[in-house]
């Protein structure tokens, strides 16, 4: 455990996921449900957010990845967009400095397309070099990103690079993905009752253990976080081959 964890009743110290990754959804069924604006959602979806990085900070993890904004969110109306353009700009400006503090290094995965607007991308740039040379807790924020879109956008760099037919192997690819030095998330989980990736981080989840939740986004806290650690730690990865128990004598 870091200096910055807790001992949490029921959770190995030992057996911590290095990377846990999180799909936040729910925001708007949550605020239509209370007859609320989409919006109200999305914004009630930060307290849920940051008691859950205080969850991970608890626990020790080393990584932790949150699915902010997916390519596929453009579809939605103009308004909600624009909300959200705003909303990550603001949280980020007002979260950023303590978890500076706390020792989080913040980083970005996704495109920077022209559909993001650039004060946003100079936030996410200033957010970047202020944290990065923290040593606590990676938060990642997947933000404009799509599992497809990140294969293709290494497919294309190592094209661009010269990668021979005869080279590409599944390392090199690796090396060519947005952020090649984060293990691959050893928990997922998912709230508001879907079963579904949602095209997220679909390299990196090969042998992700997976967790789903009925509850909307805005009611999850670091609680919930704990819990899905404890059905974790109850399962045994094998990751495509036996237990000891398991093999032939």
């Amino acid at each position: 455990m870091t200096s910055s964890s807790r001992p949490v009743p029921g959770i190995d110290p030992t057996r911590i996921p290095r990377h846990v990754a999180c799909v936040m959804d729910g925001n708007g069924r949550w605020a239509e449900e209370r007859g609320l604006r989409r919006t109200d959602g999305h914004a009630a979806g930060e307290e849920a957010l940051f008691d859950t990085v205080e969850g991970a900070l608890d626990l020790g993890l080393g990584w932790l990845t949150v699915y902010a904004f997916s390519t596929e969110n453009w579809k939605r109306p103009i308004d909600e967009v624009r909300f959200l353009m705003n909303f990550n700009e603001r949280i980020l400006v007002g979260h950023r400095d303590d978890l500076a503090a706390k020792g989080v290094r913040i980083r970005f995965l996704g495109r920077r397309d022209r559909r993001v607007p650039r004060r946003l991308v100079k936030v996410m740039d200033e957010t970047t070099a202020m944290t990065a040379g923290n040593r606590g807790m990676t938060l990642n924020i997947a933000f404009n990103y799509g599992g497809r879109a990140e294969i293709v956008d290494a497919v294309a760099a190592m094209m661009r690079s010269g990668v021979s037919a005869d080279k590409v192997t599944e390392a090199a690819l690796r090396r060519h993905l947005y952020t090649p030095d984060m293990p691959d998330p050893d928990l997922v989980v998912r709230t508001s009752g879907e079963y579904r990736i949602s095209n997220f981080l679909l390299w990196e989840l090969a042998y992700s253990e997976l967790v789903f939740t009925d509850l909307y986004w805005p009611d999850f806290r670091r609680e919930h976080l704990f819990d899905a650690v404890r059905e974790y730690q109850a399962r045994d990865r094998r990751f495509g081959g036996l237990r000891d128990i398991d093999r032939p004598g």
